[in-house]
């Protein structure tokens, strides 16, 4: 904690001043509280879950919640509690790998065309608008089914598709920021290029893309259960929240809580991401001016 203390002085009151917009911003901070409480539950989730109750009881099946299973069970007499926190860490998986993967390679591959510019920028922004001239999340279905269903397929479609709007965003950042006199500063003290772009550009572009991350953590656990619930994604018995729903469509008048939860499993989870990325993007405002 001291560590992090001396950072955020040493950081300067731009820091401070993001801290404390962010904190003004109530669905942001609830967002955050949201999101901390869904990555504790699914840390936990092995601790939580009672094995028996991931298991099919069809003595127990289509139960309404109740004191025993405060969501009910499914047509299998499996909990639905229990399947929602398993089910939240394969989402947790799916959002932070495939976040991780497109940001890395988005910021990378804008950092390389923002740069050096010429043949190599034009090949690479080629590139990007050719998969900008997909719709992505039919992209990702033609992906996800050549591939086969599976856990892969869907985390390798959705990066796939994903790190192109990273790479636009940091390509046209570092165009504006590598004339600057900082960057000619170190330039004429000898510093590579490698050096210029790692510890002197992308520091200052890094604003838009935790913003841009935040907000794409809720477009992949979306396209995610979209995937599932159109049997591309997830397979039972694994439990993710989009095939839960798929699973409970045969089941809406008879036993709504197969639907209902799991819905709101993903409505709220999406809302927590969205509502945190709006709060960064105010909090980081002006340093996002200046990196524009």
């Amino acid at each position: 904690m001291h560590d992090v203390f001396i950072q955020i002085i040493e950081s300067g009151p731009p820091l401070l001043e993001a801290l404390k917009r962010f904190r003004q911003h109530r669905p942001a901070v609830a967002g955050a509280v949201i999101i901390a409480i869904l990555c504790f539950v699914a840390l936990l989730a092995p601790f939580l879950v009672r094995p028996e109750h991931l298991q099919p009881e069809l003595a127990h099946r289509l139960l309404p919640p109740c004191s025993e299973y405060l969501l009910g069970t499914d047509n299998l007499g499996r909990c639905i509690l229990c399947r929602l926190i398993s089910g939240a860490r394969i989402t947790l998986l799916i959002g932070i790998f495939v976040v991780g993967v497109t940001s890395m390679v988005g910021v990378l591959l804008g950092a390389i065309a923002g740069y050096w510019g010429g043949l190599v920028d034009g090949v690479i922004m080629r590139f990007v608008d050719v998969l900008l001239a997909f719709p992505g999340i039919i992209l990702a279905l033609a992906i996800a089914g050549i591939l086969g269903p599976s856990l892969f397929s869907i985390m390798f479609a959705l990066s796939l598709v994903g790190w192109t709007s990273y790479a636009r965003v940091v390509r046209g950042a570092i165009l504006s920021i590598k004339e600057r006199e900082f960057v000619e500063a170190a330039r004429s003290l000898g510093a590579g290029d490698l050096r210029l772009i790692f510890r002197q550009i992308l520091p200052n572009v890094m604003a838009p893309v935790i913003v841009m991350a935040t907000l794409g953590m809720a477009h992949v656990i979306l396209a995610a259960a979209s995937l599932s619930f159109l049997g591309l994604g997830v397979q039972p018995p694994a439990a993710e929240w989009g095939s839960m729903l798929n699973a409970g469509r045969p089941f809406l008048r008879t036993a709504p809580q197969m639907t209902v939860f799991p819905g709101l499993a993903i409505m709220i989870t999406v809302l927590a991401f969205n509502f945190l990325g709006d709060g960064l993007r105010d909090a980081l405002d002006p340093w996002l001016k200046e990196a524009g």
